[in-house]
C-alpha cells in the first residue's frame, strides 16, 4: 500500500489543502492528514473543531484517514507505515521552505517528500489569511470547505 501523510496545522483547513488532498488520493492508495500538536502554539480552532472540519469534508472518501499526533513527523511516518509526505506548494517561498524540510527528513529516514503545486484559484490562500478575515468578521466561505463554520 502507497500510504502519504500530509501533515500541517490546519487551523482551519483551506481549500488548498483540500484540493492537495484530493489530487494526493489520486496518486496514492491513502492519504493521512496528520494534524500536529504543537503546545507552544497558540490555535484559532481546537484540534477536535479541525479534525472534525476535515473528516466532515473528506467523509464520503474513504482513502482518507484524518488523526493527530506530536513529535517528529518522520517517527509518525515510521509508526504508521507511511513511505511518502505529501507537501502542497503555492509559490517559491514554499519551496525553499519545504525543500529544506525535504532534505532533512530524507537524510533522517527514506521517507521520500512528494510536492504537488497548488491550483492556481487556491495559491493565494493560507490557513493564517483565513484567521485574518475570520477576525475581521469577512466572508471566509470562499477560502475554506463547506464543513468549517465559525461559531
Amino acid at each position: 500500500m502507497k500510504r502519504a501523510l500530509f501533515p500541517g496545522s490546519f487551523d482551519p483547513i483551506t481549500l488548498g489543502h483540500y484540493d492537495i488532498i484530493n489530487r494526493g488520493i489520486k496518486l496514492f492508495d491513502e492519504v493521512v492528514v496528520a494534524i500536529g500538536v504543537n503546545a507552544d502554539k497558540k490555535y484559532m480552532f481546537s484540534l477536535e473543531d479541525r479534525k472534525a472540519f476535515i473528516e466532515k469534508s473528506f467523509q464520503n472518501k474513504p482513502k482518507v484517514k484524518v488523526v493527530t499526533y506530536e513529535g517528529l513527523t518522520i517517527d509518525f511516518c515510521k509508526e504508521i507505515d507511511a513511505q511518502f509526505i505529501l507537501r502542497g506548494l503555492r509559490n517559491p517561498a514554499d519551496f525553499e521552505f519545504e525543500k529544506a524540510i525535504a532534505h532533512t527528513n530524507r537524510k533522517l529516514s527514506k521517507i521520500e517528500t512528494v510536492f504537488l503545486l497548488t491550483a492556481s484559484n487556491t495559491s493565494y490562500i493560507s490557513s493564517s489569511i483565513v484567521r485574518d478575515v475570520i477576525r475581521n468578521n469577512g466572508d471566509y466561505t470562499k477560502l475554506v470547505p463547506e464543513s468549517v463554520n465559525v461559531k
